[in-house]
C-alpha cells in the first residue's frame, strides 16, 4: 500500500526526463570546514573540494541537526529531524521502511545507488545497487554488503585502502551507468576521516616534517561556560589513546614513537599535549587527503565522459568537528566547529561559479533539495526546504532566519550532557538538560553566545543584563520552533541496537 501510494506521488510529479539532471552526492564522516582549503584552512590544500567550490558555491552557514553520524545520515535519508525518523543516537537502527528520498526519486525514474558508509545499521532500501560497509567499517580490506532492489545482499571481503576502494566502485558504477536513459542519484559516501585516522601508506609520511598550526582555543579551561564543557571525555590532554595516537600496532611509527618515548620522561604535560595534537591532526588531515585526491579522479571523469555539464555535484559531510578547538576532538556539542558542516555544491549552467552563501542551510534540506533538482513533487511531512532557489542566487524572502539543534546521546562515550538550543547565526542560546554527569542529579543550565563579540564561543552571557531583551525573544524563538517541528517533552527514544560485548 505504502509502495503504491509512493509511486503515483512520484510518477505524477516529475518532470520530463531529459530535463532531470543527474546528482551526485560526495559524502565524508567528521569533515570540518577547518581541514578544507575553499574554507581558508591553515592546515591542508584540497584541490579536489575547492574545484566544486569554485566552479559552483560555498556555503557558509551549513547547520547540522544532530552532530552525530547516524542521526546525520537518517535526518539526510528522510528530510526529518532526529525525534521524528526515529534515529535518535549512535546505535539505534534506522527503519527503512519509512518514506525517504531514495525511495521516491527510485519511483520517478531515476537510477539509485549508494556506495560506502551506511551507518544505519539495517539493509538500505529504495536503491538499485548498494554496496556499503558493515557498521563503522575498518580503513583497510573492508568488508561490505553489496545488493539492491533487485539484487539479494551479499557480503564481499575487499583488499585494500577504503577510501580508494569507495572511490573506485564509485567510478565503476558511473563507467557501468553513464551511457543509461535514465538519470541517476549517486551516494559516494566515505568512512574518511573517522577515527582513529589510519592513513593510506601513501601518505603515512606526509607532513612529518611539518609543525602545524594550533588552535587559539587548544588551551580552553572552559570557565566562561555551565559545567558539561568541563566534563566531556573528548579532550586531546587525557582521552587520546594509544590507539588513535597509533602508539602501539602500527610499524610505520615505529621510529618516530620510539623517539617520543625515548624523550616523553623529560617532557612537561603542555608538551605531551603538544606532540598529540600534531600526531592526531596530521593523520587526520592525512585521510582528508586520500578523499580529495579521489574527488579530483571522480570530477575528471565527469569531464572525461560527458556527464559533467548535466551533473549536480553535492559535497558535504555528516557534521563538523573539533580539530583541537577548545582541546577536543570528536563533534557533538552545538558550538560552531560541530554545528557547522562543510556544503558545496556545482551544477553547471545554474549555480554561478565562485558563488558565497552566507544563508543559514542544514542537512534537514537535502532531501528535498534533491527531490527538487529532480522535479519530484516534495512531501508536506519533510521538515526542511529544498536549497535550489538559493544556489539559483534567489533566496526566498521568508528563507528561515533562526536554527533548531537538538542531541540526545547521554550517557554514552565522550559524555557530552544532552541539550537543545536555537541559532540565529549572530546569536546562540543552548539548553542543557536531563541526566547530569553527577549521580542524582539532573541539568537545567542556560548558555548564551553572541557570536560577533564571541566567536570561539569562550564565555556565555546568558543572564547579563546586556542581553536581557536578546534571551527572551530567543527563548521565545526556541518555544516556537520546537511546536512548529513536533519535538516532544520527552525525549524519544528510538529502537535500541544490542551492542556487542
Amino acid at each position: 500500500m505504502i509502495r503504491t501510494l509512493i509511486l503515483s506521488l512520484a510518477a505524477a510529479c516529475i518532470a520530463s526526463a531529459e530535463d532531470r539532471p543527474n546528482i551526485l552526492f560526495i559524502f565524508t564522516d567528521d569533515h570540518c570546514e577547518q581541514a578544507l582549503s575553499a574554507y581558508g584552512s591553515k592546515l591542508i590544500d584540497t584541490p579536489g573540494m575547492d574545484r566544486i567550490a569554485r566552479e559552483g558555491m560555498l556555503f557558509k552557514r551549513c547547520y547540522v541537526t544532530n552532530s552525530i553520524c547516524g542521526p546525520s545520515r537518517a535526518c539526510i535519508q528522510t528530510g526529518k529531524y532526529s525525534h521524528l525518523n526515529g534515529f535518535v543516537r549512535n546505535g539505534n537502527v534506522f527503519n527503512g521502511d519509512q518514506q525517504t528520498f531514495p525511495k521516491l526519486l527510485h519511483a520517478s525514474g531515476y537510477r539509485t545507488a549508494v556506495i560506502g558508509k551506511w551507518h544505519l545499521a539495517s539493509v538500505p532500501q529504495g536503491f538499485d545497487h548498494f554496496d556499503v560497509l558493515i557498521g563503522q567499517g575498518p580503513y583497510n580490506n573492508p568488508q561490505m554488503r553489496t545488493g539492491g532492489i533487485d539484487a539479494k545482499a551479499t557480503v564481499v571481503k575487499n583488499q585494500g585502502y577504503t577510501t580508494n576502494i569507495i572511490t573506485e566502485k564509485t567510478l565503476a558504477w558511473l563507467k557501468e551507468n553513464q551511457k543509461s536513459d535514465k538519470p541517476f542519484m549517486l551516494m559516494c559516501q566515505h568512512k574518511a576521516p573517522h577515527r582513529n585516522w589510519t592513513p593510506d601508506a601513501k601518505y603515512q609520511d606526509w607532513l612529518a616534517d611539518v609543525e602545524l598550526p594550533e588552535p587559539e582555543t587548544l588551551w580552553d579551561d572552559y570557565e566562561g561556560r555551565t559545567p558539561p564543557a568541563s566534563r566531556q571525555t573528548m579532550s586531546i590532554r587525557k582521552d587520546l589513546g594509544a590507539n588513535d595516537l597509533k602508539l602501539r600496532g602500527y610499524p610505520n611509527y615505529k621510529e618516530r614513537n620510539e623517539a617520543f618515548e625515548k624523550a616523553r620522561p623529560e617532557m612537561s604535560e603542555e608538551e605531551i599535549v603538544k606532540w598529540k595534537y600534531q600526531r592526531y591532526v596530521k593523520d587526520y588531515l592525512r585521510c582528508v587527503r586520500s578523499v580529495d585526491d579521489g574527488i579530483g579522479k571522480i570530477l575528471e571523469f565527469l569531464d572525461e565522459s560527458g556527464l559533467a555539464e548535466n551533473t549536480v555535484v553535492i559535497y558535504s559531510s555528516d557534521q563538523g568537528w573539533y580539530l583541537g578547538e577548545h582541546g577536543w576532538y570528536d563533534k557533538r556539542w552545538m558550538y560552531e566547529p560541530s554545528l557547522k558542516t562543510p556544503l558545496l555544491a556545482r551544477w553547471p549552467g545554474t549555480i554561478k561559479p565562485g558563488s558565497v552563501n552566507g544563508d543559514i542551510v542544514s542537512n534537514i534540506d537535502f532531501a528535498q533539495t534533491f527531490l527538487d533538482i529532480a522535479g519530484v513533487e516534495i512531501p508536506d511531512d519533510m521538515q526542511g526546504r529544498s536549497i535550489v532557489p538559493v544556489m539559483k542566487g534567489s533566496t526566498p524572502d521568508d528563507w528561515r532566519k533562526s536554527f533548531y539543534y537538538h542531541y540526545y546521546e547521554f550517557p554514552a562515550v565522550h559524555s557530552v550532557a544532552r541539550h537543545y538550543g536555537v541559532t540565529t547565526g549572530r546569536h546562540k542560546l543552548i539548553h542543557f538538560y536531563g541526566p547530569s554527569h553527577v549521580k542524582g542529579e539532573t541539568y537545567d543550565l542556560w548558555e548564551l553566545y553572541d557570536l560577533e563579540k564571541d566567536p570561539n564561543e569562550l564565555k556565555s552571557v546568558y543572564g547579563d543584563p546586556a542581553y536581557e531583551s536578546i534571551q527572551k525573544d530567543l527563548k521565545t524563538e526556541l518555544a516556537r520552533l520546537r511546536t512548529e517541528l513536533k519535538v516532544p517533552d520527552e525525549d524519544p527514544s528510538g529502537t535500541a541496537k544490542p551492542r556487542k560485548k
